[in-house]
This record gives C-alpha cells, sequence and structure tokens, in this order.
C-alpha cells in the first residue's frame, strides 16, 4: 500500500488500512468478519468453478462451496470407514499410528474402499500437508523446515515479504547500494527467502517515481549484484512483480505529496485502470483500452524473463493491496462491460492471462507465486469465497502458492488490526483450496509464527515490520525455539557470535 510508517518504508502486508473509518461487522470476540466465510456465519458466494469455466453470473458449471454445510454429515459417516478425522478438523494431528495414510491408502488395510478415499464435497478428508511431508512441527521447529516448490528448496519457512522501500532515488527503477544493504543483511540474518520490492513492469506502473523496475534491459544488472549475494548467503531470491494502476504516480519521504498524487511537474504521470474511478483523493485513472491490456499481459512476461536473467529464482504477481491487477480483480474498482469486467470470470482474466504469460517464459521448475488481498474489507468487494475460487483455478495455471494478505483497494475501511489478523484468511485458502499460502500480518514472535504453522494455517510465514527492526530476527528464532547453533542459517563469520 502507498502509506507509509515513520520509517519511510511500506509493509506490504495491509496493515496500513487500520487508519479508517468505515465500521466493521464484529463477532462477540471483536474480530471482524466482513468478507471471511466462517461455517455458520455466511453464506457462500455465488458458485464458480474450478476450472473457470462456466456461467460466471448464474453460478453454473460447477459447485460452490456449500459443500461445507454438507461435511458434517458426510465427516459422521466418514469415521465408521476411516478415521482419520473430519475436513473441517485437519488441522488436529492425529496421534494415532494406525490411522496414518500413506500413499492415500490406509496403513490398516488393504482394502480399496471409502475407507482411503472418503471425501466431503471435493476434497480428501485426509489432512492437506501443503509443502510438508510430515504433521508441521514433527520434525524439529517447522519454522525451520526446508520447502521445496518445483525445483527450488527453501532452507526454512521464514520469509521477508515484498517491503516498498522508495529508494531508487535516481528515478529511473535502478535499485541502489541501499538496496543491497537492506536485502543481503536480512539474507544474512536467515530468512529463508527474501522477496524483493513491488518492481514495476513499465514507468508508468511505479507506486511512486522512486520505485524500482524491471521495465528495461539496462536494469538487469543493477539487480544481478543483489541477487548474487543474497544465493551467496543460502537464501532465495524472489520478486514481485507489479503494476501500481490508478495508485500509481503517489508521493513518498524522497518526493513529497505523501497521500497525494504526484503532479507532473514534480515529476507525476497520468494512471490508468479497469475503469476511471479514483483511489480515495487520488487523480481519476483513465481506463484501459483492450489493446493496451494485452500490451501489459506482454510486460509482466518481458519482466520475468528479465528476472531470470538478473538470477531471481522466483517470480510473485502483485495481485493484491488495489493495484492493477487487484483492481481488475474488485468490483468496487472493476465495471467494465468487456471480457475483461462483468463477473468473477471476467475480473480473473487479466490475473490469469498474465500468469500464463509468465509461466511460459520462466523456467518450468521455477515457482510462480501470486499475492492476493484475501479480503478488501469493503461490502460488495472482493472478498474469501472468490479469493479460495481464484485459487483454485491459479492451480491450473502453473501457480504454486498463493501469498495471502488483505486490504488496500478502498480507502477509509476499518481493519481488524492485531497479531495474527490475518491468519484465518491464509488458513481457509489452504484448506479450502488445497494450495499451499504463506502468513502475514502483525507476526512478531517466534512461538507465536510457529504456531501458526504447526496448527496448518500456513506454510511459510512472512515476517515484515519486525524485520525492518531486525534484519537478525531468524537467528533470534532459532534460538527462542531451540534450535542447535549448527542447524541454525548462521553465515560462517557470524557463528562466534551466536544467540
Amino acid at each position: 500500500m502507498t502509506d507509509t510508517t515513520d520509517t519511510g518504508i511500506t509493509d506490504n502486508d495491509g496493515a496500513d488500512a487500520a487508519d479508517a473509518a468505515q465500521g466493521g461487522i464484529e463477532s462477540p470476540s471483536g474480530f471482524d468478519f466482513r468478507g471471511l466465510t466462517v461455517s455458520g456465519l455466511a453464506a457462500p458466494a455465488a458458485a464458480v468453478p474450478a476450472s473457470g469455466k462456466g456461467d460466471a453470473k448464474s453460478g453454473k458449471g460447477g459447485k460452490s462451496d456449500k459443500g461445507d454445510k454438507g461435511d458434517k454429515k458426510k465427516g459422521k459417516d466418514a469415521k465408521k470407514t476411516a478415521k482419520s478425522g473430519k475436513a473441517e478438523k485437519a488441522d488436529k494431528a492425529d496421534k494415532s499410528d494406525k490411522d496414518k495414510v500413506e500413499g492415500g491408502k490406509s496403513e490398516k488395510s488393504d482394502k480399496t474402499d471409502d475407507s482411503a478415499a472418503v471425501t466431503t464435497g471435493k476434497r480428501s478428508i485426509f489432512p492437506f500437508l501443503g509443502t510438508f511431508s510430515d504433521k508441521p512441527g514433527s520434525n524439529g521447529p517447522a519454522l525451520f523446515e526446508p520447502m521445496t516448490l518445483r525445483g527450488l528448496t527453501i532452507r526454512n519457512r521464514i520469509w521477508l515479504p515484498p517491503m516498498d522501500t522508495y529508494s531508487a532515488l535516481g528515478r529511473d527503477g535502478r535499485p541502489t547500494p541501499f538496496h543491497y544493504q537492506h536485502y543481503v543483511s536480512r539474507a544474512l540474518g536467515g530468512f529463508g527467502m527474501i522477496i524483493v520490492e513491488a518492481t514495476a513492469v513499465a514507468p508508468e506502473g511505479r507506486i511512486s517515481p522512486c520505485d524500482v523496475g524491471l521495465w528495461d534491459d539496462g536494469q538487469i544488472d543493477a539487480w544481478r549484484w543483489i541477487v548474487e549475494d543474497i544465493k551467496a548467503t543460502g537464501a532465495a531470491a524472489a520478486i514481485q512483480l507489479n503494476h501500481a494502476g490508478r495508485k500509481g504516480s503517489t508521493g513518498c519521504f524522497a518526493v513529497g505529496y505523501e497521500g497525494r498524487t504526484v503532479p507532473p511537474e514534480a515529476g507525476g504521470w497520468a494512471t490508468v485502470a479497469p475503469s476511471p474511478i479514483p483511489f480515495g483523493e487520488y487523480t481519476t485513472p483513465r481506463a484501459l483500452s483492450v489493446d493496451e491490456i494485452h500490451g501489459l499481459v506482454d510486460a509482466f512476461a518481458v519482466a520475468a524473463r528479465r528476472a531470470v536473467a538478473a538470477g531471481f529464482q522466483a517470480i510473485e504477481i502483485h495481485a493484491a493491496h488495489g493495484y492493477l491487477i487487484s483492481q481488475f480483480l474488485d468490483p468496487l474498482s472493476n465495471e467494465r462491460e468487456d471480457e475483461y469486467g462483468k463477473g468473477f470470470e471476467g475480473r480473473i482474466r487479466f490475473l490469469l492471462e498474465v500468469a500464463d504469460a509468465i509461466r511460459a517464459g520462466i523456467p518450468g521448475d521455477m515457482p510462480l507465486l501470486v499475492r492476493v488481498s484475501a479480503t478488501d474489507w469493503a461490502a460488495g468487494g472482493w472478498d474469501l469465497d472468490q479469493t479460495v475460487a481464484l485459487a483454485r483455478i491459479l492451480k491450473d495455471h502453473g501457480v504454486d502458492l498463493v501469498d495471502v494478505s488483505t486490504g488496500g483497494i478502498v480507502s477509509g475501511v476499518t481493519v481488524p488490526v492485531k497479531p495474527d489478523y490475518q491468519v484465518p484468511f491464509s488458513s481457509q485458502v489452504r484448506k479450502r483450496a488445497e494450495v499451499p499460502v504463506t502468513a502475514v500480518g502483525l507476526i512478531t514472535k517466534p512461538k507465536q509464527a510457529e504456531k501458526v504453522l504447526v496448527k496448518g494455517n500456513a506454510d511459510a510465514i512472512e515476517i515484515g515490520r519486525a524485520a525492518l527492526r531486525d534484519p537478525y530476527w531468524p537467528l533470534r528464532a532459532a534460538d527462542k525455539l531451540g534450535v542447535p547453533v549448527s542447524k541454525a542459517p548462521y553465515a560462517p563469520q557470524y557463528v562466534r557470535g551466536a544467540f
């Protein structure tokens, strides 16, 4: 998001939406459930088939998650033939050896009947383990278990999320020695994956004039030395590709005009969007033509190929926080009547085309991630049910992990910011779509982060603002969780100073 903290660095975890004014829909515990489907609290949205085909308006062509209502009954039947538990309780550990499942069959019996394949709706009742080979935490602290996505093995599950630093002070999109220090120091601090901040695929796709970019071949070398030294520490290097759309040309600490549109005379530019609807008090954007949309799909694909040339090991598409792809997804910002609007299928089309174009142009063993806002905390906007439907479809388009955040499409909304406030969304996406996810959002303590993984609510944890305060957060976490120094992600030069 474009709001800056007092450090001048934006945390893209959606927490900045907390300064808003609209009332939420709160439970007795005080949690705001707007956009979060919980059994017994809200009915699912219109059905969207996992294949992406069918009538988007009527929901024909596929079943919705209303099957959850029947899960309890089917779960009772399933207990007679399989003791691995209900899907809704998949995060609970099965403590009995006789109930373990191997290869989709029960060790208790050779039978090929329903005991090994009972499903609730379309999902197996066996817990979705994501990227864990066994119950999270069964092999030592889950935070420090390696994680494999396609051909990339990541040393642990503590990741640095993409956080805008607005520090390409030459306004040419090129990273600087600041970026080297910022990212390499956190790689030395033990993070498993470093996801570089939102990187523009076109000059007008920058959030601010001081954003980094990969819209030109001349920017590749400026990234390469940073990427090489991130990898030299043992961390994995990923990059988030973005187009800001109507939230572009905004101010920052280095330019001024914070919270406003930067005028042309100060280096700003005219913005574009799916529809001519402004964000808050920003200037009104121009609606993109279909040809321009096709051109932006190509821009994402070419930027991804440049990222490969720079040495990055994974690509993340930024489809969250109210930037351009997020603007296409949300009916509050997309009023198009062509193939890129109307119903759900039209609104997700741009993202799917971007994902397909990137997947086709990068190595087959390179992971592709997508960051989404699971809800925009606004009535009538993008919500959890649509996120789950999208996540299921993204799997079929070569996406390996969904980076779950919230917020950003609408200014002035109330967000219940507190520790773990976004974890329920990552948990729901992981369990309902059966896709690996990350969790982010005021996760600051090692045991807190470990608990999220052990409960099966995520496959990796992103430590954002806490990492700005402490580049060595993973090393402190290893000490807190009892990981021996010899197994903690210390650089050899730092072992003498181990916690």
